[in-house]
């Protein structure tokens, strides 16, 4: 066996490429990790936890208004920008510093600087110039955002800068209709900004069910953030009171800001992969298979970077399915089926397995259980916030395929019924669970009427 420097290289110190490299590390084999910006990755460092943290923040002013309706009488309640920032900031530097530590103490060595492929068993370190040959080459980058080439695009900011504004701007538009969109067009808007969403799509959330869809948008303009939709950018002008978004339908819209959420992109430029034969897909994305290893024998890859399912706890089991079978001799594959997701927009969405388009294609027949209302906590004063909980069943088999949810706590309450949907539960084994009252999640295991597409009415 050919002599190398370490056992495995990971270029990327991301949720999966950490969790890959402490796995390694840990059964005794020589593991160093190159990462050109901070550990952590996209989740930790401009992702998750740090959306989650704003999310938190952007919440309170709703609960302000739902505490009047419940004979409170808060004082005047103000918001401080620079305070938030830098309580966020201090927490993100302590949870990067966990995860070096932890690298360390696994044994992995660890480079902070860019790194790329020279050979199928050689990276380079860009700063240093320092080569360094591996028997395996972890890619483990993750995704960056994207933006379209049209004039002006310079000027509006995407996820990432959003973290880091000096200033609240008092107007914004956010471009997009996903995850990031929603998210951010909540966070905005709870905080005092007033915020238009503009999606080029006839809805939001492409891929989930289409009540969701219809559902989210719909709370989303009640909670005051105006949404367009099938309109995109055409131009952005700067001007000296902010910018002019200039539309595709010659619609012009003024704003402080504008931010592009149109998705992320697989971060694989400049990595070498290509000159040594690693397969891209036509986005960039690194083609595995079901082992996360690509078409070069002593390269692999794992997380966003393959553009699977771009969740940061997907990246972190492939990564630890990766060392498993790699150096702990328990050959392991990721099943990607059946992954729940949250949306932390306001209110939250939550969804695991097929939507009901999905289902009728796949299986046929099809029963759909499905509810809309409003929440105890928001009938109590006349608020209007409603919920929605939908539940897919093959008919044939009564198993339950699809379950979404869209209202207060739908991310924790998914994660719950993703572990019964695993396990293939059916519906009468379902509804057999007892309701626990009152809550909003016992509407899961009551629905007994079966809903026909005729008789949805607006909720279609």
């Amino acid at each position: 066996m050919a002599d190398y420097d370490y056992d495995l290289f990971v270029i990327g110190a991301g949720s999966g490429g950490v969790r890959a490299a402490r796995v390694a590390a840990m059964s005794g084999a020589r593991v160093a990790v190159a990462e050109e910006y901070r550990v952590g990755g996209t989740c930790v460092i401009r992702g998750c936890v740090p959306k989650k943290f704003m999310v938190y923040a952007s919440e309170f002013s709703h609960q302000f208004q739902t505490a009047e309706g419940y004979g409170w009488s808060p004082s005047e309640a103000r918001f401080d920008w620079p305070t938030f920032l830098a309580a966020k900031d201090k927490e993100i530097a302590r949870l990067s510093g966990i995860y070096v530590t932890n690298l360390q103490n696994a044994g992995a060595e660890l480079a902070h600087e860019r790194a790329h492929v020279v050979d199928a068993h050689t990276v380079e370190l860009e700063k240093s110039g320092r080569r360094i040959t591996a028997q395996r080459i972890l890619i483990a980058t993750g995704g960056r955002p994207w933006k379209p080439e049209l004039p002006g695009v310079e000027h509006a900011i995407t996820s990432e800068e959003a973290f880091h504004l000096e200033t609240l701007p008092k107007s914004i538009v956010v471009a997009g209709g996903g995850f990031i969109a929603l998210e951010f067009a909540g966070i905005f808007n709870g905080l005092g900004v007033q915020t238009t969403l503009v999606h080029r799509g006839p809805n939001v959330l492409r891929g989930f069910d289409d009540h969701v869809r219809a559902h989210i948008a719909e709370e989303m303009e009640r909670r005051g953030i105006r949404v367009i939709l099938g309109c995109q950018h055409e131009s952005i002008e700067k001007t000296a009171n902010g910018h002019v978004s200039h539309m595709a339908d010659g619609s012009k819209l003024e704003s402080d800001l504008v931010m592009f959420a149109l998705g992320r992109a697989p971060y694989t430029a400049g990595l070498g992969l290509e000159s040594v034969g690693v397969k891209l897909s036509e986005n960039g994305a690194v083609v595995v298979d079901e082992y996360s290893r690509t078409n070069v024998p002593s390269i692999w890859a794992v997380g966003d970077v393959t553009d699977r399912i771009n969740l940061t706890p997907v990246a972190i089991r492939e990564g630890h399915a990766f060392a498993d079978t790699e150096f702990n001799n328990k050959p392991t594959s990721f099943d990607h089926e059946l992954v729940a997701s949250a949306v932390f927009s306001q209110p939250p969405v939550g969804a695991v397995g097929m939507t009901e388009a999905e289902a009728r294609h796949a299986l046929g027949k099809v029963d759909i259980y499905l509810s809309r209302f409003r929440p105890m906590k928001y009938t109590f004063f006349g608020g209007g916030e409603r919920c929605l909980i939908k539940l897919v069943v093959e008919a044939e088999t009564q198993k339950v395929v699809g379950c979404h949810i869209v209202g207060p706590d739908a991310p924790e309450i998914i994660q719950m019924a993703a572990i019964a949907i695993k396990m293939g539960v059916t519906k009468p084994q379902w509804d057999q669970t007892c309701a626990v009252h009152p809550t909003l999640a016992e509407e899961l295991v009551t629905m007994r009427e079966k809903y026909l597409p005729q008789e949805l009415g607006a909720a279609a």
